[in-house]
């Protein structure tokens, strides 16, 4: 793999990685606990976050060095964020009210667009790739 591509797929994961978080503030606004009906209100909404944005944090690490595990974090990212897409394509069809503004559309289309690539960038890495 070359230099070039290990770039690419950082930036890729960066990008994906802030449209994901400025779509969870998004939610936050929408009130996502209640459309989703998870228990705990915006605490637990909030309290979740916590290790998940670590793990997002930590797989950029990762895929920064690329590493081992750079294509899984990659992928895991990428397919969380096609999840996030077909998940509120599916309660928008449905006829709820939230995550209708122009920008909500916006950032889950740039979600969609980004895991993409993201997965069809990392696809052509060779296996084998960097250290621990």
């Amino acid at each position: 793999m070359t230099a070039r591509s290990s770039n690419a797929a950082g930036w890729l994961y960066l990008i994906n990685t802030v449209l994901l978080t400025v779509h969870e503030i998004d939610a936050a606004y929408w009130h996502e606990w209640e459309l989703l009906r998870l228990p705990g209100g915006l605490e637990a909404f909030l309290v979740l976050h916590i290790p998940l944005l670590g793990v997002v944090l930590y797989g950029f690490w990762r895929v920064a060095l690329w590493t081992r595990s750079a294509r899984a974090f990659s992928y895991g990212l990428a397919f969380v964020g096609i999840g996030a897409v077909v998940l509120h394509s599916v309660l928008l069809a449905a006829g709820t009210s939230q995550f209708r503004h122009p920008l909500s559309l916006l950032v889950l289309a740039g979600v969609l667009v980004a895991s993409g690539i993201q997965i069809a960038v990392v696809r052509r890495f060779p296996a084998d790739l960097g250290g621990t």
